[in-house]
């Protein structure tokens, strides 16, 4: 089948591409992505959901889950392979699993989403807020106004510029890293401690963590223009996630390792600034704001192709349909954070629950009837990471943590925080 130029010169759209296009990405453009997507609004709650567990429990599930998770988009980035169509997430659920499966993916990656991105627009005003004493809405809109503009622009911009301010957000963490080891010291008590009774909580939390998940389509897209590119995939997605795991550990080990268990704040950038003295208060917010940012753009446009792919638009780059897609990808989540209605931690562990069981279960499925259809060559497999005692594993970890946050949420078990 012929490609056709889009609206946007370096964006290619085919017939064979439900509506979505394809661009190159970098091996480094697409770990950017993945770390810019994971660090947000997991990582500055991280600290605060496992005060009670302690930091040897968080850093047994960041290993765990972390490891988990990369086989899942792995699994993802193999079906994708295999698919002729250029499809996200709910289209390849529906092409593998039905239409109803179709939109337990959708729901999956709605709930996220917005999760998410309900927390960046309430985040983002108080920190803006404090930053240059203005109104919390009003630093929403200062944030979430040129937020809004990358995404339209499309993957390549996202790619791009994840990869820019990805950099400066690990300068930072490193800054605020070294200043707390040199500086007030970690302290030991507050760090190797461990209460099993509040285990389980954190781990759907860490879930939450590994955002990414979700753009392995969107990373396919971008590497699927040659065998070569191919490669780079499983590349970009380990390294991606690699980082991820290592600075989830090292921020909260940080934070709580100064700041005690009992003083950690619900977003942990607020109380390890005041630990660390006027100038951290800066740093920290410049790091919250640059973290909510690259999660806000990775999750963002994987939300708005979702939108395009689930409901048949007829191109991701048709104005009247883009617009439709950005504006709910944008205002659904501001309109959410300024009701009231949300609490930070609990939704974010809730929304993790539900995403583990549908990226624990689904990805499985997908994987094994790709490979009986088999429609093409995917120049890349995961090999023995397929195997059925690996998937067996991974779903009872995940449908078991799940069950317990339900109870959680009911109060029949603890909570954790």
């Amino acid at each position: 089948m012929g490609v056709e130029k889009s609206l946007e010169s370096n964006e290619i759209v085919s017939e064979e591409t439900s509506g979505l296009s394809r661009t190159r990405l970098t091996l480094l453009e697409g770990a950017s992505l993945i770390v810019g997507t994971n660090i947000g609004a997991g990582i500055l709650s991280l600290a605060f959901g496992s005060r009670h567990a302690g930091w040897p429990i968080l850093l047994f599930w960041i290993i765990v889950t972390g490891a988990l998770t990369t086989v899942m988009m792995l699994y993802v980035a193999e079906t994708t392979l295999r698919t002729k169509k250029d499809l996200q997430l709910s289209g390849l659920t529906n092409k593998y699993m039905g239409r109803i499966g179709a939109w337990v993916m959708f729901i999956s990656v709605a709930i996220n989403a917005v999760g998410a991105m309900t927390a960046y627009a309430s985040g983002s005003g108080e920190v803006l807020s404090e930053l240059f004493n203005i109104p919390p809405f009003v630093g929403s809109l200062i944030f979430f106004i040129p937020a809004a503009g990358v995404i339209w622009l499309g993957l390549k911009v996202v790619g791009a510029s994840g990869r820019v301010v990805t950099v400066g957000m690990l300068i930072l963490v490193a800054i605020l890293v070294i200043a707390s080891i040199i500086g007030p010291g970690l302290k030991s008590e507050f760090i190797f401690f461990a209460n099993m009774k509040y285990a389980i909580p954190v781990f759907s939390l860490v879930v939450f963590s590994f955002l990414a998940q979700y753009i392995v389509p969107e990373l396919t897209r971008g590497y699927s223009s040659n065998k070569e590119d191919i490669k780079k995939l499983p590349k970009a997605i380990v390294l991606g996630m690699a980082i991820t795991a290592t600075l989830l550990a090292i921020v909260p080990l940080a934070a709580i390792g100064i700041i005690g268990p009992d003083k950690v704040t619900e977003v942990v950038t607020i109380s390890w600034a005041d630990a660390l003295g006027e100038w951290a208060f800066f740093v920290a917010n410049g790091f919250a704001l640059l973290a909510m940012m690259t999660s806000f753009w990775g999750i963002g446009q994987s939300f708005m192709t979702n939108i395009v792919d689930h409901f048949k638009f007829p191109s991701e780059w048709d104005l009247k349909y883009r617009l439709i897609a950005v504006s709910v990808v944008t205002i659904t989540p501001f309109v959410i954070a300024y009701s009231g209605l949300v609490g930070f931690v609990d939704a974010l562990s809730v929304a993790g629950s539900f995403a583990g069981v549908v990226m624990s279960i689904f990805p499985v499925v997908m994987l094994n009837k790709s490979r009986k259809l088999n429609e093409q060559d995917p120049g890349w497999s995961v090999g023995k990471l397929a195997h059925p005692l690996i998937q067996s594993l991974t779903i009872l970890i995940f449908v078991g943590a799940a069950a317990y946050s339900l109870l959680g949420l009911f109060n029949v078990l603890p909570k954790g925080w």
